[in-house]
């Protein structure tokens, strides 16, 4: 893994969260997580954790985790492995392809946790596998 901050968060309660693992764990071999963050950003810090911990959860295997760490300049931007590919504004992003097609987009924060989030908007193709 090249991002410290998708090691799993040892304290996530897998119980607490069983819906969104089962989604993730029945799309587990369909689709790949492209995750952007840098060790030096809080939010990063605080959220990519508990989503390493989900994806191992579900037994994602690692082979379909792509980390990139990214810096930061002088300005605020952001660079890296496929920032600009990907159009990568804000971290942690984390997007998730099925045969090379973007299925979801998580960018920065919303108002659940990256894997509740990712889980409710893979739901519907997760239950069509």
């Amino acid at each position: 893994m090249s991002l410290e901050t998708m090691e799993p968060n040892p304290v996530w309660t897998e119980e607490a969260y069983a819906d969104t693992v089962d989604v993730l764990a029945a799309l587990r071999d369909e689709v790949t997580y492209k995750v952007w963050g840098g060790d030096w950003c809080i939010d990063c810090r605080s959220q990519l954790p508990d989503f390493g911990a989900a994806l191992d959860a579900a037994g994602v295997p690692d082979d379909r985790i792509e980390e990139y760490a990214v810096e930061k300049e002088d300005d605020g931007s952001k660079t890296g492995p496929k920032v600009e590919e990907y159009d990568v504004e804000y971290i942690p992003t984390v997007v998730v392809e099925r045969d090379g097609e973007e299925v979801a987009r998580f960018v920065e924060e919303e108002a659940v946790p990256i894997a509740v989030y990712l889980g409710r908007e893979l739901e519907a193709l997760a239950n069509s596998v």
